[in-house]
């Protein structure tokens, strides 16, 4: 009987024990669980992105170079990824605005942006900025460069370059051209321009290339250097003439208009790149749907012939070779604009 209770009160004893510990175990794995929970969240959602609309900034006016070039590959990139791209125009400020926008963005992969190199290497050069472009910006897609176009009214004395700087130099009250802002490529094209012959002509910038090019079509501006895309209807039309382009190679879309290289301003080269950016921070996950799906369309027939046909070249690009051509082309345009003395206005 002894043996009996002394076994009881054994099998007792082990059975409480084994309880508490299992209890003491259970209490320890309570809180790891819940913060492996916790932090495995966000790459839950991550995992889904996108599940909503994408906003797309276009810092210029509709119609203009950014628009035209982004409408096509955004519809293409929205079947891949699953969401569509919601346009939202932030003019105004050579384009800054819209940069600004982005920087302060959350980097979630909602809001992207379609730059080009004037508000990222051109501007940063010019006046304080709200925005670094080498850290405040992810680099996601190139989508395309090419030069500026030189054009008049079909209706213009200046038939060509030279008569153009002649007409100028002899009466400069009368001239003046026309740019898609300040702190464009074609602002500093046409400064250069202007330091190169001598020229005291004066910078007149919209907000956007559709509005510079309405400008130049009601005679309101003599002359425009104008993006290739937002002049590209206009001188299919034949209501746009254009006089020389300031890529140091002839563009696809105007290949028997002359480069300002060829009409003797050597070595000439004020070139324009478009690319996609986010606010810095996106997310690796983020990364892997958006640069897989812009470069598989970015080599889309379609979308190579419609680009050549704006007069841009394909730029394919990895987001870190994008890093590297800010930094040297911040560099690039810094020098440029100290030698020619150019100002913010």
């Amino acid at each position: 009987m002894n043996q009996q209770v002394a076994s009881q009160k054994k099998d007792f004893f082990k059975e409480t024990l084994m309880k508490n510990i299992l209890n003491s175990f259970k209490k320890t794995l309570v809180l790891p669980l819940a913060l492996i929970a916790l932090f495995a969240l966000p790459q839950v959602a991550l995992a889904q992105y996108p599940n909503k609309p994408i906003k797309m900034i276009i810092g210029y006016t509709a119609g203009g170079a950014a628009d035209k070039l982004i409408r096509p590959i955004a519809e293409r990139v929205s079947k891949i990824i699953g969401q569509p791209f919601i346009m939202e125009y932030r003019p105004g400020a050579g384009a800054a605005i819209a940069l600004d926008i982005t920087a302060k963005a959350d980097p979630d992969g909602y809001t992207l942006h379609i730059t080009d190199s004037g508000p990222m290497v051109i501007l940063p050069n010019m006046r304080k900025l709200a925005y670094d472009p080498l850290k405040d910006f992810t680099n996601i897609a190139m989508i395309a460069g090419g030069g500026t176009v030189i054009v008049v009214r079909p209706d213009s004395p200046a038939k060509d370059i030279q008569t153009l700087v002649a007409l100028a130099k002899k009466d400069p009250s009368k001239w003046s051209y026309g740019t898609s802002g300040i702190g464009g490529v074609g602002h500093l094209a046409g400064e250069q321009f202007n330091k190169l012959e001598n020229l005291n002509i004066t910078h007149v910038p919209y907000k956007g290339g559709n509005p510079a090019v309405v400008e130049v079509l009601g005679g309101h501006v003599p002359f425009l250097f104008s993006s290739l895309g937002s002049a590209a209807t206009q001188l299919e039309a034949g209501t746009l003439k254009p006089l020389a382009v300031t890529s140091l190679k002839r563009s696809v879309m105007l290949p028997n208009v002359p480069t300002l290289d060829e009409s003797g301003y050597k070595g000439f080269d004020a070139a324009i790149w478009f690319s996609i950016v986010g606010p810095k921070g996106l997310p690796a996950e983020v990364m892997a749907k958006l640069v897989p799906a812009f470069n598989q369309v970015m080599k889309d027939p379609a979308v190579i012939k419609g680009i050549q046909v704006d007069g841009y070249d394909m730029m394919p690009m990895t987001p870190a070779q994008m890093d590297e051509l800010v930094a040297k082309d911040l560099a690039k345009w810094g020098k440029l604009i100290k030698e020619a003395n150019v100002r913010d206005e």
